[in-house]
């Protein structure tokens, strides 16, 4: 018998090793290689004509001390931080509430939000150019209003691409708090108000209390990703928006400085690990399955 059990193991740890293989492989291939890479390449030096020297140098990540760079990263927080307090404030009552309808139009609801990724990011922010340009939709609806007199320069400017970041990043948050609101038992709540708590002190004591691993969830899967969208910045920002993406962008296109690139990537990732850090400090878990 214990030989048996001993060739029933041995068998089981061969297939649940055949079966993680392709995993492991895909992960090494195409998430660890191409990181190992990025860093080694950060420390090498630009060629004078094409191409990097393998000749270790600290010199691309000096170079980020610069002030119009670290203005760049500034800028680009910053941005990252507005988009996802507007994003907060419009996604959480949004799937809150959404969490709270009947199951028709919970499914409605849902295809709506969803209907919007069965086309391109960039054919979507097409129309917001058409609807921010000059003499555009928004400007023709406030004249016809009375609201101005003459057509308003909204097309590249910065709150133009915050609108941006917040249409193409807020059915994330929607969604992250939507499925912690789903499994609320709202009982508690109604329970909490019977107790003598005002509507506020039930909702921040029990609701927001419960759906906190959702909004975090959901800053994360907005704020991460606002960092480095910077087509969103070229398309409605122009030149007047400058993202960490735009300049890493600048780096590889024009200026071919792909170690320099490499650096200002590697600096990016690291702060994207250090949110994803907090991330877990704050929410409690263990692993990032909660982000997924």
């Amino acid at each position: 018998m214990s030989k048996e059990r001993s060739t029933l193991k041995k068998r089981q740890r061969r297939g649940e090793f055949l079966t993680a293989l392709p995993l492991v492989l895909f992960t090494l291939l195409f998430i660890v290689g191409p990181m190992v890479y990025m860093v080694a390449l950060s420390f090498m030096t630009r060629a004078e004509t094409w191409g990097v020297v393998p000749q270790f140098t600290l010199k691309n990540y000096a170079g980020i001390t610069e002030p119009v760079y670290l203005s760049t990263f500034w800028e680009s927080l910053k941005l990252a931080v507005i988009s996802t307090v507007l994003i907060i404030a419009i996604g959480y009552p949004f799937g809150y509430f959404m969490a709270k309808l009947g199951p028709k139009w919970k499914k409605r609801t849902m295809l709506l939000l969803m209907i919007p990724f069965w086309t391109s990011s960039l054919i979507r922010l097409y129309g917001w150019i058409i609807i921010f340009r000059a003499g555009g939709l928004f400007d023709s609806f406030l004249m016809a209003l009375h609201v101005t007199s003459e057509p308003l320069k909204l097309l590249y400017t910065y709150p133009a691409v915050v609108v941006g970041m917040v249409y193409a990043l807020l059915p994330f948050m929607i969604f992250a708090v939507y499925s912690s609101a789903e499994k609320l038992d709202f009982s508690l709540v109604e329970a909490a108000r019977d107790l003598g708590a005002s509507p506020m002190k039930a909702f921040l004591t029990v609701s927001l209390k419960l759906t906190l691993p959702g909004l975090l969830s959901g800053v994360v899967l907005t704020f991460v990703p606002s960092m480095g969208l910077f087509f969103i910045a070229d398309l409605l920002g122009g030149n007047k928006v400058v993202l960490v993406g735009n300049l890493i962008q600048a780096q590889l296109m024009n200026a071919h400085n792909w170690p320099f690139a490499a650096a200002l990537s590697v600096v990016l990732l690291v702060l994207t690990t250090v949110i994803l850090w907090l991330y877990r400090k704050l929410s409690g878990v263990k692993d990032l399955e909660g982000i997924v």
